[in-house]
């Protein structure tokens, strides 16, 4: 049998070093997760939210670009429960280039309570982002506006594929009043 060489001092050997690495990992993942299901800035999420009634499909009228929906046409999100009590999250678009459909099916759990438009949202694993109900339509459930975890993330969902332009409007007025860059939004393609 080998001996283990010696350590020069001052070095962090093996079983001295992965305590600390596992400590340091650990807390850059909870900062992380914390980080991404974060309230952005002078966004507040509805209240007397009815889960209910924001079930079913809702279409994306408009969308601050990302990689993951580039490029995308005809995207709708459609929205079930699932048996843990969550929210089984379906988001589906189009891709001309690639003549294809693509899917993306996620869950959704609120993330104080059942009656606040603020659930946090997973596609990959463990890993979740905010997702913030800042508008909605209280009687009809007919539009709503939706942030992710910081301004970069942006939403305007209809039940329609074409949405009114006084409510459209409307929406991105009170989305540039929070801090958003209105001016980056992308219309999508419904037809």
């Amino acid at each position: 049998a080998h001996e283990p060489l010696p350590e020069r001092e001052g070095s962090i050997g093996p079983q001295q070093d992965r305590p600390a690495t596992m400590k340091y990992l650990a807390l850059a993942l909870l900062l992380c997760l914390l980080g991404c299901t974060g309230l952005p800035e002078n966004v507040t999420p509805v209240g007397d939210f009815r889960l209910e009634k924001y079930l079913g499909t809702w279409y994306e009228i408009a969308r601050l670009d990302h990689s993951f929906e580039r490029g995308l046409t005809r995207v709708t999100a459609d929205y079930s429960l699932r048996d843990d009590g969550g929210v089984r999250v379906l988001n589906r678009g189009y891709s001309a280039r690639d003549s294809a459909w693509k899917e993306a099916e996620g869950k959704a759990y609120f993330v104080n309570r059942s009656d606040q438009g603020y659930l946090k949202v997973s596609f990959f694993g463990p890993f979740y982002g905010s997702y913030v109900v800042l508008a909605l339509d209280h009687e009809g459930y007919q539009y709503s506006l939706v942030s992710g975890p910081d301004k970069s993330y942006l939403w305007i969902l209809s039940r329609r594929p074409k949405l009114d332009k006084a409510v459209l409007e409307a929406l991105i007025a009170k989305a540039a009043t929070a801090g958003f860059d209105t001016s980056k939004l992308i219309f999508v393609d419904q037809d």
